[in-house]
Formats: structure tokens, sequence, C-alpha cells
């Protein structure tokens, strides 16, 4: 049975089956209607001999893919488009959820030049889109955007890899743990830091990265491109504007911080002696999150990340390129 893994994964396996040998098939789940159990962008590999690295269902869709690859019911014709779940006979059949259907693409794959330049623009923290002609079946790479996301039409698939969206809370208190369990809920990778060790519950932040260096170092270490968040919740200025001061000459989508409005006006003054530029200031939400009315840390996280979500899919809907949906 397939288990689910990442998109590096999935292509460093790719070369390494290559290497050896074989002539491995990918699939991209291109397209869902209803209720899916995985969402679309999703990758399997699979070979000749029944290896699966990675899941499009993570139930009997791959069993029957399988079958059919391993019986040559697929053709030798690639890249190729498969409906699965078109009635509710066939999905109940094959385990998808009532109403639930998905399109997948399958590609041969035969060229290692082409995963190697990917996998190392994926190692280097670039976001990169791969392209596939579904005509010729050809592959190939080019710049991204944080709001690019998978497009797919009548004439190609657009997937985008690199680095997962990261958030970086600066401050170890109450809100951040609040901030923290949302975005890890989101599928957000969460770094928090503070070097007061003694403010830091690490038993409150079990599936986060903790550090305890500064502030600023904190942020060059991680707010490294441009599927990075920065939200700064110490109310210690001193903290606070030591992130805020690399985070927003930094490639970061989204930099915030707590605090009213009066003490966010002052902070924005104190970043300007400190050679912060108008158009860099402009970049920085403060007071972080959507006016809401919240009052309480649970309320507040809410905002907080619901502000980044709607930013997210506005940057989304400003890159959308046409896509054949239902």
């Amino acid at each position: 049975m397939a288990r689910y893994s990442t998109d590096r994964e999935v292509m460093q396996t790719a070369v390494h089956w290559l290497e050896e040998g074989h002539r491995p098939l990918l699939v991209t789940v291109a397209r869902t209607w209803g209720s899916s159990p995985r969402p679309a962008g999703s990758l399997m590999l699979m070979r000749e001999d029944g290896q699966l690295v990675g899941s499009v269902t993570g139930g009997c869709v791959e069993e029957d893919l399988m079958t059919r690859y391993r019986s040559q019911q697929l053709g030798d014709t690639f890249p190729t488009i498969i409906d699965y779940g078109i009635n509710r006979a066939e999905a109940s059949r094959l385990g998808l959820p009532c109403g639930g259907r998905l399109e997948l693409l399958i590609e041969q794959l035969d060229s290692n030049a082409h995963l190697q330049a990917l996998l190392g623009k994926i190692k280097e923290n670039e976001l990169v889109m791969r392209r596939v002609c579904l005509t010729t079946g050809e592959a190939s790479l080019h710049p991204a955007s944080a709001g690019d996301d998978l497009y797919y039409t009548d004439e190609y698939l657009k997937k985008t890899f690199g680095p997962r969206w990261q958030i970086l809370l600066i401050g170890a208190g109450h809100l951040s743990e609040y901030v923290a369990q949302l975005a890890m809920m989101m599928n957000y990778s969460v770094v928090v830091c503070d070097p007061r060790e003694g403010n830091i519950d690490h038993s409150a932040f079990d599936d986060c990265m903790v550090v305890n260096c500064m502030p600023d170092d904190a942020v060059q270490a991680y707010a490294t491109h441009t599927r990075s968040i920065v939200v700064a919740l110490t109310h210690d200025p001193k903290l606070d504007d030591m992130a805020l001061l690399d985070a927003l000459s930094s490639p970061a989508f989204y930099v915030g911080a707590i605090g009213s409005k009066l003490n966010c006006d002052k902070r924005r003054e104190r970043l300007k002696t400190l050679g912060i530029s108008a158009s860099q200031l402009q970049r920085l939400h403060a007071p972080v999150g959507l006016s809401i009315g919240s009052h309480t840390p649970p309320e507040i996280a809410v905002s907080i990340m619901a502000e980044i979500t709607a930013l997210r899919y506005q940057a989304k809907q400003n890159t959308q390129q046409p896509v054949n949906a239902a």
C-alpha cells in the first residue's frame, strides 16, 4: 500500500529508481470533485514490480492503478489522463467518499537530469513550477511565486515545488501557543523563537521547532524564502523590533507584530530611525490580524491566521492562470 510522502521524497525516489534502470510512472492528482482523500497536486510514484511511493487516495485507487499498470491496461502512450469515481458504483467500489471523483495525470519518467535540476532548486529553497505538456509529455521548469500552486488546463499541468509555508513566531507566550496550534492544523511548519529560556514551556510546543537564539538570528535562519511568515508576539520592543528589522528586508511573504494601534505607530517611528524605509514599513501588519473584535488569546490567534490566510488566497488569485475546473 502507498504511504504519504513529501513531493521531494517522491522525486528523490524517482531519481534513485531511474538510476537502477526502472522507468517509473509519476501520478499527479490533477483535479478533484466533491470529497477527496487527497488534494489536487498530490503525487504518487509506481514501478513495474509493484512498488509505490506517495499516495493519491490512500485507498483502493492505488491498488487498481497498479493492477492496470502491471496488466498493461494503461497503454503505452504517456502522458494520459484517468478519471476515477465517475459514477456512484465505481466510487463505492474504489472506496471514494460519496460524490468523490478525481482525475489523474500519469507520466512516464525517463529524464534524470530534469529531476536532478528540480531537486537542486528545492534544496536551495527556491519555488519552482514544473510544467507538463499534455500533448507531448515534455516537462520543463519555470520560476514560481508564493501564490502559485497547481494549474490544470486542456493543454498543460503546472505544479509548484519548493518550501512549504513556514511561520516564525517571536516569543513563546500564551498567544504563541494558540497561533502555533492553529498554524499546525493548517499544515504550516512552525518555528518558535524566544531567547528567554525561562519563558518557554516546551511541552506547549511539542510539534514545533523551538530555538533560543536572538530574534534577528532566527529571522536570518528561517525567513529565507517567499513562503516564510514572521509574527512578533513578545510585547517587548527590544525583541520584537530586533526581529522586524531583519524581517522587513527579508523575502518573507508576511510580517506582523502584536500591539495596540498607538504602540504600533510608535514602533513604526522607531523602525524609521533605525533605517527601515517607507516602502519596507508598508509591509508591516501591525496591529497584527484582522479586526474581528478579538480580545482573548484564542480569538487573537484566529484573527492572525485569518489575515494570513486571506492574503495567501489574494496572492493566489493575483497569479491565477486559466484552469479547466468543474
